[in-house]
């Protein structure tokens, strides 16, 4: 007899390949999620930033600093809805492509399909927050200087 070695070691070996190839794939998309979060504050910190004026004038006219976060949280969202309806026709076009790889999940699992879009909205209106939560606090004299 050669080459003894216990049952769970022989799967373990023949799963390793499979488990690298996810274990990448889920380190890839943890860095996606975080570029996409970087992507969407600073999408939106210069969006805010080119409507300083707007929003100074729209201040002073008597806007009330909470309707101003509405406006920019509604913007990003807005983005963040359309990026991920792209990305959701995007996943159930490449399903098939990942099948092979999947192990106890169908490709077309309904709980991830509606969970990680969940966690994208979230996540964009957390990056959408802090620009907006700087809207806020724009001093309507100095906004209207600013130009």
């Amino acid at each position: 007899m050669y080459n003894v070695r216990a049952m769970t070691a022989v799967i373990q070996k023949s799963v390793s390949p499979q488990r690298l190839r996810m274990s990448l794939l889920g380190l890839f998309a943890i860095v996606a999620l975080t570029l996409a979060c970087v992507g969407i504050y600073g999408v939106m910190a210069y969006s805010v930033a080119q409507r300083t004026h707007e929003i100074g004038i729209r201040m002073a006219l008597g806007a009330h600093p909470r309707r101003i976060l509405q406006v920019i949280l509604r913007q990003g969202f807005a983005l963040a809805l359309t990026g991920c309806a792209l990305g959701l026709a995007g996943a159930f076009a490449v399903t098939r492509l990942l099948s092979s790889m999947l192990y106890g999940v169908s490709p077309r699992d309904a709980a991830t399909f509606v969970g990680i879009p969940l966690l994208l909205l979230v996540v964009a209106l957390l990056a959408s927050y802090l620009p907006a939560r700087r809207a806020m606090q724009v001093d309507p004299m100095v906004a209207l200087r600013y130009e």
